[in-house]
């Protein structure tokens, strides 16, 4: 049985720049929040609320990438290819700028927010505290968990959605100079 093939190769296209940064964009998110929850779950490093808001860049990344990859997959106009990963590009330079600023935190450049980083301001009743400490454990997110190379999760983050970042302008780039 002979099985032919429907294009010959000098009519082959070629794969979108859209699709290929959507698809490395998605698989990045996708293996930076699995690298998260080991941490969390099989490490015990509990994430700090900077911690878990740096997260949702990603939760959005996996989605729209994927999505973006599909459609790139189906010809979609070039418009909207280039409008999703510009939403992606946003999307993780937003995520680099909170990863720097929680750095910031961790090294002591700037004060973090209150809930996680301050001083607790209201005791209650010293009855109901004593009775709390051992439910309660605040997460500090001025307080590095765990460091490789002198640079933290945050930190590592920063650079994580730098390079999602530049994927998805790679992408832009040359999907508004392809043809198609």
């Amino acid at each position: 049985m002979a099985f032919e093939t429907t294009a010959k190769p000098s009519q082959a296209r070629e794969t979108s720049p859209a699709l290929l940064a959507a698809l490395a964009i998605a698989a990045i998110a996708a293996l930076t929040l699995a690298g998260a929850w080991f941490f969390q779950l099989v490490l015990d490093i509990r994430p700090c609320p900077l911690c878990l808001e740096q997260r949702y860049a990603y939760y959005l990344a996996v989605p729209l990438g994927a999505l973006l990859a599909w459609a790139a997959a189906r010809h979609a106009p070039r418009a909207v290819l280039v409008a999703g990963l510009a939403l992606l590009a946003l999307a993780a330079l937003a995520n680099a700028w909170l990863g720097g600023y929680h750095a910031g935190v961790e090294w002591g450049f700037w004060q973090g927010p209150t809930e996680c980083s301050g001083p607790v301001l209201d005791l209650g009743k010293a009855g109901s505290l004593f009775d709390n400490l051992d439910k309660v454990k605040v997460i500090r997110c001025d307080e590095v968990q765990w460091r490789f190379l002198g640079v933290s999760l945050a930190g590592y983050n920063v650079l994580i959605s730098l390079a999602m970042a530049a994927l998805a302008a790679w992408g832009i780039a040359k999907q508004s100079m392809s043809s198609s």
